[in-house]
């Protein structure tokens, strides 16, 4: 079996990912079943240094808040921002700490200097301002979006004032309210105030839509579709704040759902900008239905992937990334008979894994879904095999000083 096994596998490079994929992607995701490993993200710049060489693409859009990586964004395009800033300011959830992410920045700056705008390389957070525990106040992107719009279109056209917005928001500490996530109540997503502001925000957000060509003609194309993504933000922040109200069964789910509905928009957006790689998590970027066990149950919704997969067909291509043994975690050698332990009998250290292949190798084996004794590391249903146009397989994720 390991002999028929190790036929459907190829080194991890683009060309082999390549061969996996009927055409080139627009969006070529790779997932990740853990964060905070930065033996995962040197694999992920090795392949987008390739993708970019040798496929032409041009994009980065990682799990991050979307609004914070247009400081990143500035800083490899035109070099706007000192680095350690850019580190600092433009990632959320930790990320900036990352060395990889910081040789990520600094080689994408590198290669852009005295490059042409448009065969420069563009950084993206596909995220929403928020974090599982908490969300931002909508005031950065919301008053973002209002700016934008006041600086450019005739004043009657807008439906407030920047004061008016300032007074509905309030105190920013009311948003984040670290309590609010375990107890509804706690929440302002459905005062007065916040049902207003989804009414302001929908209103700026469709005179934006409506005022396009005279925006166009007097901004750029880059300046618009960043107003485009604070209306969208901001829209999608006060959905998030409402189901953070949310008393009902559902709260959860409806949580989940709003985030990665959040995700697949800048996805696309991302899309038609030209083709990307998309790094995140495996539980965002895959086909199959999400499923998480949290404190009220289980949750299931569609992620990202699913949504944008359903959008763009085989423009979509998601790479599901599988890992034999995270020691520093607790997580030891894979048993046998689970899809980690058939990989982890190949001498491989990393490889491309066909599915396809494997899929007719293993010609209705059972394989017994492996069991993590740590929180922090998702592992591969092998039920999920089909929904995944390749995997990859690292045997072993070490600490980052070992």
């Amino acid at each position: 079996m390991a002999t028929d096994i190790k036929e459907t596998t190829h080194p991890v490079d683009a060309a082999a990912v390549m061969r996996l994929l009927p055409a080139r992607p627009r969006l070529l995701a790779l997932g990740e079943p853990t964060h905070g490993e930065d033996e995962l993200l040197d694999l992920r710049n090795d392949l987008f240094r390739q993708l970019v060489e040798e496929e032409g693409y041009r994009t980065i859009a990682i799990e991050s808040c979307c609004v914070r990586a247009l400081i990143v964004d500035d800083h490899v395009t035109s070099g706007t921002g000192a680095l350690d800033e850019v580190m600092e300011h433009g990632f959320s959830h930790d990320w900036g700490a990352s060395e990889a992410n910081r040789a990520l920045v600094r080689w994408m700056r590198a290669f852009n200097e005295d490059r042409p705008a448009p065969d420069r390389l563009r950084f993206a957070g596909i995220d929403g301002p928020l974090e599982i525990t908490a969300a931002e106040s909508p005031r950065r992107a919301l008053t973002a979006l209002h700016d934008h719009l006041a600086a450019r279109v005739d004043e009657a056209l807008l439906p407030c004032t920047g004061e008016t917005l300032d007074d509905l928001l309030g105190a920013d500490d009311r948003w984040t309210e670290p309590a609010a996530m375990m107890d509804p109540s706690r929440s302002c997503g459905r005062s007065p105030e916040a049902g207003e502001l989804r009414l302001l925000a929908d209103e700026l957000a469709a005179l934006l839509d409506a005022q396009t060509p005279h925006l166009l003609a007097t901004t750029s194309r880059d300046d618009h579709d960043r107003a485009r993504l604070y209306g969208a933000t901001a829209l999608g922040l006060l959905r998030y704040h409402h189901a953070m109200a949310d008393p009902s069964p559902a709260r959860m789910t409806r949580l989940c759902a709003v985030r990665d509905a959040m995700m697949a928009h800048n996805l696309l957006a991302v899309a038609a900008r030209g083709p990307a790689l998309v790094h995140a998590h495996n539980s965002h970027l895959q086909r199959e239905k999400s499923s998480m066990r949290m404190w009220e149950g289980p949750v299931e919704w569609w992620g990202a992937g699913a949504l944008v997969s359903a959008e763009l067909g085989e423009e979509y291509a998601f790479l599901s990334t599988v890992l034999g043994t995270i020691r520093h975690q607790g997580v030891d050698a894979p048993p046998p008979d689970t899809l980690e332990g058939l990989l982890y009998a190949l001498p491989d250290e990393s490889c491309v894994v066909d599915t396809r292949s494997l899929a007719t190798t293993l010609d209705g084996t059972r394989l017994t879904p492996r069991e993590s004794p740590w929180f922090g590391y998702a592992p591969f249903d092998p039920a999920h095999l089909a929904d995944s146009d390749g995997l990859v397989f690292v045997r072993d994720v070490r600490r980052g000083t070992e």
